[in-house]
C-alpha cells in the first residue's frame, strides 16, 4: 500500500470506516447510491436505509471519502481489509 493512502485510511476516524463498510454491504459499493438515499431522507421522501440522525455530517465524510478514491483511483474497503 502506498504510504500516503496508508495514512489516509490510518486518520479515518471511526464514522468514515462504517460509512465505507456501510457502502460496500448495502449500496453496492456506490457513494453516489448512498448519497442519493441520504439526500431523499433530508427531503422526507422514501429512503433505503437509515444511516444516522447526523445525515449532514455523513454526506460531508461520504463526499470526502469519494473524492479521495476518485483521486487515487482506489477503493478504501480494499485497504481497511488489510
Amino acid at each position: 500500500m502506498p504510504p500516503s493512502i496508508e495514512k489516509f485510511c490510518a486518520q479515518l476516524s471511526a464514522d468514515e470506516r462504517m460509512l465505507i463498510t456501510l457502502r460496500d454491504e448495502l449500496y453496492d459499493g456506490s457513494w453516489d447510491q448512498m448519497l442519493k438515499d441520504l439526500k431523499d431522507r433530508l427531503q422526507g421522501k422514501p429512503y433505503i436505509f437509515k444511516l444516522v440522525n447526523r445525515i449532514s455530517t455523513d454526506i460531508q465524510r461520504i463526499e470526502k471519502l469519494s473524492e479521495y478514491e476518485r483521486k487515487h483511483r482506489i477503493n478504501l474497503a480494499d485497504y481497511l481489509r488489510k
